[in-house]
């Protein structure tokens, strides 16, 4: 698309486009994408802002094919790096401690789980893919009202213009000013810890293998980039401790990060920027609304654990695309409640569950109860030694089967 096509708006801003994106991050840009690249006439509203902070997304397979789909995968996958096994170990003292746990992508028909790429990267990969998108006009400026009206919502935008669309999508993070003008009940709640992310660079090879040790005061994990001597880290701790890892320089970081890792990737040292990730969850009650749909950290927050943020707001963008392009093949006002009913109960069910079991993991390394101790040594043991269980979890983890979107299935 040539740069006189986006911003300003064309003059034919009076009519309205059938569906407006509002958040230029990367559940949004590919939410625009896939409704453009359906032949949906869309705007891309959001000012285009990476934050460098050393965080990665672990791309599961589900959201490595949509990303296909949409024509971005192929300039991303150089960058990304196969995720072919998942190791768990537990490091919480626990008297019902169990056994490292391995799970190896071959064994579900995968030649892996999926693939880890830098955040800032993604977007800017998907960036690249809406610039030259037909049926997409991006406005880079922020939405700052939303009105919605009988037969379309009105966008307000920061420098006083504005545009019309029978479907406003809201992609505009955990603090969504769509959301808050929705009037939709929102519940929302904070852990006492926060996460230290950055690149890390090592002696020994990754060998394409995700380690991730649960400790008493969370997760601390180490996912494989590309070149075999490099990884991201999460490493959640209590806010307190966060906070001085965080602060510490780039060789004591270092050290601390080898230590905790028991020295299995050798001697490291830090080799990206870093960030302080604060440790809260959000979910909606409804993530729709009369001529809005909440998609990505607009509907539902997670602490980074277990890969599963970002990847859920991929299927909320598939799925939505989904749902709009069978309302307007059926002749159906893609912005109305019922043309989204299905969107919202499929949504609705995919968080709630992701949302329960990424909660109950965090908190139950945060007590030293027994029976908690016992239940989730007894969950992991079953999972390593079950071997139905463990495909059927390993499966559903990837991708779950239910309502799967379109573009996520396996050709």
């Amino acid at each position: 698309m040539p740069d006189s096509a986006r911003s300003p708006l064309p003059r034919s801003e009076a009519a309205p486009f059938s569906a407006a994106v509002v958040g230029a991050g990367a559940a949004g840009l590919s939410a625009a994408l896939a409704l453009a690249r359906a032949g949906i006439r869309t705007a891309l509203v959001g000012r285009h802002a990476p934050v460098a902070d050393g965080r990665t997304v672990a791309l599961l397979d589900g959201s490595v094919r949509f990303l296909d789909a949409l024509g971005a995968w192929d300039a991303l996958k150089p960058h990304a790096a196969p995720l072919a096994e998942l190791h768990i170990v537990d490091d919480t003292g626990s008297l019902f401690r169990p056994p490292p746990a391995r799970f190896r992508a071959d064994e579900i028909g995968l030649s892996a789980f999926g693939w880890n790429v830098e955040s800032a990267r993604l977007v800017e990969g998907l960036r690249a893919e809406a610039r030259g998108a037909e049926n997409l006009t991006l406005v880079e400026r922020d939405a700052s009202g939303f009105a919605a009206g009988e037969a379309a919502a009105r966008l307000t935008l920061e420098d006083g213009g504005g545009l019309d669309a029978r479907l406003v999508v809201g992609a505009d993070g955990g603090r969504s000013r769509l959301r808050a003008a929705s009037g939709l009940r929102v519940r929302d709640w904070s852990y006492p810890q926060g996460a230290v992310t950055t690149i890390l660079a090592h002696d020994r090879p990754h060998r394409d293998v995700s380690t991730e040790f649960h400790t008493r005061a969370g997760p601390f994990t180490l996912v494989p980039l590309p070149g075999g001597h490099r990884s991201s880290l999460v490493w959640v701790s209590g806010e307190g401790a966060a906070r001085r890892l965080s602060e510490l320089d780039d060789p004591a970081l270092a050290l601390a990060v080898e230590r905790q890792a028991r020295g299995m990737l050798g001697a490291m040292r830090i080799d990206g920027p870093r960030g302080l990730v604060p440790m809260r969850g959000l979910s909606v009650a409804d993530s729709v609304a009369h001529r809005l749909a909440l998609i990505g950290e607009a509907a539902h927050v997670f602490p980074p654990i277990g890969a599963q943020g970002l990847n859920l707001g991929l299927r909320d963008a598939a799925a939505l695309r989904d749902a709009v392009l069978a309302a307007i093949r059926d002749g159906r006002d893609p912005g109305t409640r019922g043309a989204l009913a299905g969107f919202a109960r499929a949504r609705r069910l995919d968080a709630t569950l992701r949302t329960a079991a990424v909660d109950a993991l965090n908190r139950s390394l945060l007590t030293a109860f027994l029976p908690v101790d016992a239940l989730r040594g007894a969950g992991l043991l079953a999972m390593t030694t079950i071997g139905p269980l463990r495909r059927a979890v390993m499966r559903e983890g990837v991708l779950p089967r239910l309502n799967a979107p379109e573009l996520m299935r396996g050709r």
